[in-house]
């Protein structure tokens, strides 16, 4: 272990192609993430519902011709590990070899095995985007604990964009692992100070939250969801509070820019959502990344 961990500190190169394999693999995982923990949050909610439902048909105030119908039928295993993936359409299960990152997709011709129907290209790019993003990450920090800890804060990014753009939702076992883990790599002081990183948190929470709501007394409309708050926290605890109205500033701009866009090209409806998260997480990675070289960017253009 110690040879190897010595081999990729002495050799860049070593460590970046290692990074980048690996968050191949993980983009695979990804994939799964991405779409079965907003599954997994639905069926929870329901089951909550059946179970506050059930509780009110079991008080001596409620009337068997009056009680609601709740599902009591035994849901069947399903998380990030079960069931094993299979084709949508054939059901076909997909064996190893069939599951190498990018690799088997190009190989399969883009196709499932045994029903030839089309796997989405979505799947290699988001593994390949994963491992590329990585990688960059791996060559701009080199060896050590920066590096490892913005390639896990990546990973998470990755999930959470793809979930918020297909569902609107960024659910909390992500949002809150990025913000608790930025926090605590404060400590040592790989990005900020503890006290940049606490403030960063407090500070980003708190304006989207104020914006939300001065939104919704003027128009009395939701402007935004909580989910959005909590991903800002969280970057707030990697960049530090100094850094968050560079996050804010590029993730306004280039969703405004994809919104015009979006209404432009696709026609869409001007009181149609759009997820904001996808935003977030860009001009957070890039502030992690580029964030004093923007800081002085932006003020010599000011200044000029």
């Amino acid at each position: 272990m110690h040879s190897s961990l010595q081999l990729m500190a002495d050799y860049p190169a070593v460590f970046i192609s290692v990074v980048f394999v690996i968050s191949l693999l993980v983009g695979s995982f990804l994939n799964v993430v991405i779409y079965r923990l907003p599954v997994m949050m639905e069926r929870r909610w329901k089951a909550e519902i059946d179970e506050y439902l059930l509780s009110q048909n079991n008080t001596p105030q409620a009337h068997a011709s009056q009680a609601p119908h709740v599902n009591t039928s035994t849901p069947e295993t399903f998380n990030l590990v079960k069931p094993d993936s299979t084709c949508p359409k054939c059901q076909h299960k997909i064996r190893a070899w069939e599951n190498i990152p990018v690799i088997s997709w190009l190989a399969l011709g883009g196709k499932c095995s045994q029903c030839k129907s089309p796997i989405p290209i979505r799947y290699p790019l988001v593994e390949l985007a994963t491992g590329l993003l990585s990688a960059l990450v791996a060559w701009h920090f080199g060896f050590g604990l920066a590096a490892v800890a913005a390639v896990i804060a990546t990973w998470l990014l990755v999930a959470m964009t793809f979930i918020d753009l297909d569902t609107m939702l960024l659910p909390d076992q992500l949002t809150l692992s990025l913000l608790w883990l930025g926090l605590l790599l404060s400590i040592n002081g790989p990005f900020v100070s503890p006290q940049d990183a606490l403030i960063g948190a407090a500070v980003g929470y708190l304006s989207l939250w104020s914006i939300y709501w001065v939104f919704k007394l003027l128009t009395g409309k939701e402007g935004m969801g909580y989910g959005d708050f909590k991903l800002l926290a969280a970057l707030g605890a990697w960049v530090g509070w100094q850094h968050l109205p560079v996050v804010i500033l590029l993730s306004s701009l280039v969703g405004a820019v994809v919104g015009i866009t979006l209404l432009t090209i696709q026609g869409k409806d001007k009181s149609q959502p759009i997820p904001f998260g996808p935003y977030l997480a860009a001009a957070g990675w890039l502030t992690l990344m580029y964030g004093d070289w923007l800081v002085t960017q932006y003020w010599d253009w000011m200044l000029a």
